[in-house]
């Protein structure tokens, strides 16, 4: 048997970012509120039947307005990365540094902390019980990237 709960963040930001490799306007510094949600699995449920402590998910929410509210996402590949830094050095920009911008970079990047960082944290047992598999990020209602991975994998690549 498999238990699954969901947590879902909406509208949070603003953010900006770019796709520096974009040929559109993608290139250029854009914003959104962006949308976050979170799929948790496990098969067996905790003392308190549930498979997620959703009061226990505070502090993702302010880990996530930390980074993605009223911030600037640099790409570690961006050739203008020393500039958009300097933005932040001038204090004209809260930046954060992302192997990749966008929403498949966000989801991806939120996955590995989700699973290597933020449910180990939780205690031994509760990682070994619970796995988040699927992170979602949505820019508009139209425009949402996931990354989604298996327990069965024990290694997140």
């Amino acid at each position: 048997m498999k238990y699954i709960s969901t947590k879902t963040y909406p509208n949070l930001g603003p953010v900006a970012y770019r796709q520096w490799r974009a040929d559109s306007h993608c290139n250029l510094i854009h914003g959104y509120a962006l949308s976050f949600h979170f799929e948790f699995e496990c098969d067996t449920l905790d003392a308190r039947n549930w498979c997620v402590d959703f009061g226990g998910l505070r502090d993702l929410k302010g880990k996530l307005e930390e980074w993605f509210d009223h911030t600037l996402l640099v790409a570690e590949d961006d050739p203008q990365k020393t500039t958009l830094i300097a933005l932040h050095e001038a204090k004209l920009a809260k930046v954060v540094m992302l192997d990749k911008t966008g929403c498949e970079g966000v989801a991806d990047w939120l996955y590995q902390y989700i699973n290597e960082i933020y449910i180990p944290g939780w205690g031994d047992y509760e990682a070994a019980r619970v796995w988040c598999y699927k992170v979602e990020v949505r820019e508009t209602p139209n425009n949402m990237a996931a990354r989604v991975g298996h327990r069965n994998d024990k290694s997140i690549d």
